[in-house]
């Protein structure tokens, strides 16, 4: 088993729709689960629960995120909302518990799941795959300071190369365009598939940083769009944004894979970065 499935496995419950799931650190960074990483839990779950109805695949999954995950046990709690033909929507909720043995609810989630291999219909898309680099000539996640890998256990479980136009900003020079984009596989060599996506959408540095906007941008809200099965190699990543505003920042997200199909979009809301006192 890769890390990567080991890390969004799960136990089924006493409680039914229920499941147990365990929540590694070593994907946590700054001291939290990635929150793509926590997406993609939930949706392992849901796969479960919505499968045997023939809706394995998620769809579209938003996400709210109440308080940071943290490494340790969970249960991801699921309720299916409708069984439809084509598609199932359902609810979940990851909970942990609190210092004090109190319910703490993580992440609330409504998502529709289908079957993509019955998919059909015309493709029409207006968007074109970013123009990158060769991966010799792009910049390593894994080659960063000591100091932000220590804070950032994540960073090695991921083969993430950054194009360097979008990575000064890790020398204190950012571009002020509010894009960072590069490729990305798992490092164990795991092949991308529908439930890697949800993380995949969240894998790349805030694009705050490239705003010069350096430090923890946590997500408020969270939504992924799955639009097709992933081809095996490298993702294409690129993360966006063209709206700030309140102290918040809307990130968009778009993942090639390696025959040029956008399997996944996806937009999030965070909060910008706050100053040292």
């Amino acid at each position: 088993m890769s890390e990567f499935d080991d890390a969004i496995a799960f136990t089924p419950a006493d409680a039914p729709g229920s499941y147990d799931v365990r929540l590694d650190r070593a994907w946590t960074i700054g001291g939290g689960i990635n929150g793509g990483l926590l997406l993609s839990v939930i949706s392992n779950a849901l796969s479960d629960a919505l499968g045997a109805g023939g809706h394995p695949d998620p769809m579209s999954i938003s996400a709210y995120y109440l308080a940071p995950g943290r490494p340790g046990p969970a249960t991801v709690e699921t309720s299916i909302v409708r069984k439809g033909g084509s598609v199932s929507v359902a609810s979940a909720t990851l909970v942990q518990q609190g210092a004090d043995g109190e319910r703490v609810e993580s992440i609330k989630v409504l998502a529709t799941f289908t079957d993509l291999d019955k998919a059909a219909g015309e493709t029409d898309v207006r968007l074109t795959p970013p123009n990158l680099p060769p991966l010799e000539k792009c910049i390593r996640a894994s080659d960063a300071p000591p100091e932000v890998l220590k804070e950032a256990d994540l960073l090695q479980r991921s083969d993430l190369r950054l194009d360097p136009a979008t990575a000064m900003w890790a020398v204190g020079k950012p571009s002020g365009n509010g894009r960072i984009q590069g490729w990305w596989r798992l490092v164990d060599g795991r092949e991308p598939d529908v439930l890697a996506l949800p993380f995949v959408c969240d894998v790349l540095p805030p694009v705050s940083m490239d705003l010069g906007k350096l430090g923890w941008a946590p997500t408020l809200e969270f939504t992924v769009h799955v639009l097709a099965k992933p081809a095996p190699g490298w993702l294409r990543v690129v993360h966006f944004t063209e709206h700030v505003a309140a102290g918040h920042f809307v990130e968009d997200c778009q993942v090639w894979d390696s025959e040029d199909t956008l399997v996944a979009q996806s937009r999030q809301l965070a909060r910008l970065p706050r100053p040292p006192r």
